[in-house]
C-alpha cells in the first residue's frame, strides 16, 4: 500500500518516498515543486504498472481479424487501430505525414513503410492509446515494417495469430457480399443476406473477393507471416480460426 501525505491531483510538487515496510505503507511526503504531479501516475509507475495491454493481431484475409478486434476491444477496452484509418486520420487533419502519404497515394503508389510507421507511432502516442493500450489490426505485415517498429521503440505484450486453412479462406471470401449502402457484410452460406429484393439487389462482390484475387492475397500473406514470426515469437499465441467465432473469442 501506498499513502500519500499532502497531496492533491493539482499538486506540482515533487514525491519523495520516506519509508517502506511490510507492516507499514510507503509514505509520500512534497518535496520543491514545479514538476506536475498525479499521484496515481506515480503509483502506476512505482509498480511497473503499464497503462493498457498492447496487442498485435494477424491473420490472412478472411481468417476473422475484424470479429476479434470487435471482441477484444469491448473485452479490453483498447483502441483499435487500423494502418488504413489511421493513415486517412492524418491526411484528414493535414498533418506532415498525411500530406507525405497523400503524395503517394494521389498518384496510386504504395504507400512507403517509412510513411507508414511514422503514422503508427504518431497514432500510438495519442493520449487514449497511452491510457488505454492498442489493438494493431494486421499490422505489421513484412519484414521491414517489424524492424521498423523494433527500431522505434514500439513494443507489443502479446501477438496473436489467426490460423485458417486457405482452402476455408477462399470459401469465405468468394461468397462474401458487401452492402455498399450500409456497409454491413453478408456470406451467402455462412451470413444469409435478409430476404429483401432491395438489399439482395445492391448487394456487391468485391473484386479483390475472388478466388484469383485472394490466391495472389494468400502467396503474399504466406511470404511475409514468417518473418513477422521471427520478431514476436516469445509474445505470439496461435489460434485456430476455422472454429466458431465464440470459440475464438474464447481462447483469444
Amino acid at each position: 500500500a501506498v499513502a500519500f501525505v499532502g497531496i492533491s491531483e493539482a499538486s506540482t510538487a515533487r514525491p519523495v518516498l520516506l519509508r517502506q515496510g511490510k507492516s507499514e505503507p510507503a509514505t509520500l511526503r512534497l518535496r520543491g515543486g514545479g514538476i506536475p504531479f498525479n499521484p496515481m501516475t506515480f503509483v502506476k509507475k512505482c509498480l511497473g504498472q503499464t497503462a493498457g495491454p498492447k496487442i498485435i493481431i494477424a491473420g490472412a484475409p478472411a481468417s476473422g481479424k475484424g470479429t476479434q478486434c470487435e471482441y477484444i476491444t469491448k473485452q479490453y477496452g483498447v483502441v483499435h487501430i487500423s494502418t488504413g484509418d489511421a493513415l486517412r486520420e492524418q491526411v484528414r487533419e493535414g498533418t506532415e505525414l498525411g500530406k507525405m502519404a497523400e503524395k503517394f497515394m494521389s498518384k496510386g503508389d504504395l504507400v512507403p513503410d517509412s510513411v507508414i510507421i511514422g503514422i503508427v507511432k504518431a497514432r500510438l502516442a495519442k493520449p487514449d492509446c497511452r491510457s488505454k493500450g492498442w489493438l494493431l489490426d494486421g499490422f505489421p505485415r513484412t519484414k521491414g515494417q517489424a524492424e521498423a517498429m523494433v527500431e522505434e521503440g514500439i513494443k507489443a505484450d502479446k501477438c496473436i495469430f489467426l490460423q485458417v486453412p486457405d482452402k476455408v479462406l477462399i470459401e469465405r471470401c468468394e461468397g462474401r457480399r458487401t452492402d455498399p449502402e450500409t456497409g454491413a457484410i453478408y456470406h451467402l452460406k455462412f451470413n444469409p443476406p435478409p430476404e429483401d429484393a432491395e438489399v439482395r439487389r445492391r448487394l456487391v462482390h468485391r473484386s479483390d473477393d475472388t478466388r484469383q484475387a485472394m490466391v495472389k492475397r494468400l502467396e503474399q500473406y504466406h511470404k511475409n507471416v514468417g518473418a513477422i514470426r521471427d520478431y514476436y515469437k516469445d509474445i505470439s499465441k496461435d489460434i485456430d480460426g476455422e472454429q466458431d467465432k465464440s470459440k475464438v473469442a474464447e481462447a483469444v
